[in-house]
């Protein structure tokens, strides 16, 4: 069932208080097991490079390296349907001016069936396809996954039925709070697997640009000594690695099926092929129900 829209308005109010929520988790158990629960539960997200970033390989055999937007484009070519919402929720509440708030979330699934056709609409897979390139040409990064908070404000349920494509930018991005949640909630928004950032010292001047918040907007960078220290907390998204002026950033590839394993470990978690006749019946079902505390927002 779609979620009334003054549930989304009051999303979008109380956004800016989620830095708040995220530091509870670390504050007390029990919010921290019941924000688990209603937003976190069953998630895993991953953060894509850009394309266009000069990608080193650590492995011996260097062979032209696969764009990370082939994990995006796999599921769009996979889907049964097809959501393109009109705006960005997170850059419209906090009233970004740096970025298109237009260029809004990509969801696939049979889930978004269920989706109110005042937030989007149905798109053809072409459509979708260049919606996320000019996303991309705008600078902003993909972050693709299982995400049960689009389950519980837009009400695309069921969650194993729903993938969501959000085109981040680094003002505004929800998982800004990455930081403050507590590590067993935090660790399910990561990087993708296999990539890692490489740093060489004697390269580095110490000047800090790439620890700004504008630049590593999960604060996963802090200088001590003059000198850039990441934490576990880096997803991997190499905007760092853009903005460093002496090249003492790359982003490495330890493992060329980087965008298999991608693939495959969110495969795991969501389906958005078309399901068998048994399944939507299912669907259509869960989607009329009465809503559990679970769904909604309070």
């Amino acid at each position: 069932m779609a979620r009334p829209m003054w549930l989304v308005n009051l999303l979008k109010k109380n956004f800016k208080n989620r830095f708040l929520f995220a530091r509870l988790t670390r504050q007390s158990a029990l919010v921290r097991r019941f924000i688990d629960y209603m937003i976190f539960e069953g998630d895993e997200i991953y953060y894509l490079p850009k394309d266009r970033l000069v990608i080193h390989q650590s492995v011996e055999r260097q062979t032209e390296m696969a764009a990370p937007s082939q994990v995006v484009r796999h599921f769009v070519e996979q889907a049964a349907h097809i959501w393109k919402m009109d705006h960005c929720i997170c850059r419209e509440a906090e009233g970004c001016r740096d970025y298109p708030t237009d260029l809004g979330c990509i969801m696939m699934g049979d889930a978004v069936l269920h989706i109110s056709p005042k937030l989007g609409h149905l798109v053809a897979k072409q459509e979708a396809l260049e919606h996320l390139e000019r996303a991309r040409q705008a600078g902003l990064i993909h972050m693709v996954g299982r995400n049960k908070l689009d389950t519980v404000w837009a009400g695309a349920v069921p969650g194993e039925r729903l993938l969501t494509i959000c085109n981040c930018c680094p003002c505004c991005c929800l998982y800004q709070v990455l930081p403050d949640l507590h590590p067993s909630i935090s660790r399910k928004i990561t990087k993708m697997p296999g990539v890692v950032i490489a740093f060489e010292a004697a390269k580095c001047t110490g000047c800090g640009e790439c620890a700004r918040p504008q630049v590593c907007f999960v604060r996963a960078i802090s200088m001590q000594n003059k000198r850039p220290i990441r934490s576990e907390i880096c997803v991997g998204c190499g905007r760092c690695v853009e903005v460093c002026p002496h090249g003492a950033l790359s982003l490495v590839i330890e493992d060329t099926r980087f965008i298999e394993e991608t693939i495959y470990r969110l495969a795991q978690k969501v389906d958005v092929t078309p399901a068998p006749p048994s399944a939507q019946t299912n669907v259509l079902r869960h989607a009329r129900r009465k809503p559990k505390p679970s769904d909604t927002l309070t």
